[in-house]
């Protein structure tokens, strides 16, 4: 399984992430800036605390994360299918 292995907080809402399969590249997180529990981000002190968790995923605290797997797939512009293939069968089999 593809997980994230670092993570580094960069200018305004943007975060570069590297994978464990070498893919890695900057995404733009300002479209869920001040929204929700992503309000949070507003403290840039805590928005560069971004880590990778021990169990792969992007965190802030203990309370406020992002996929992995949904950034993957921004990064590398690959469906569901192509990233997960066995969620593919499970929707099916829905």
């Amino acid at each position: 399984m593809i997980r994230p292995i670092a993570v580094e907080p960069r200018d305004g809402y943007c975060i570069w992430v590297r994978y464990s399969d070498g893919i890695e590249g900057e995404i733009d997180l300002s479209d869920m800036a001040g929204r929700g529990v992503f309000a949070a981000w507003n403290d840039r002190t805590f928005f560069e605390t971004v880590c990778v968790a021990e169990g792969g995923a992007i965190v802030w605290g203990d309370d406020l994360d992002i996929c992995p797997d949904a950034l993957y797939m921004e990064l590398t512009g690959k469906s569901v299918a192509e990233v997960m293939p066995g969620a593919q069968v499970a929707i099916e089999n829905a």
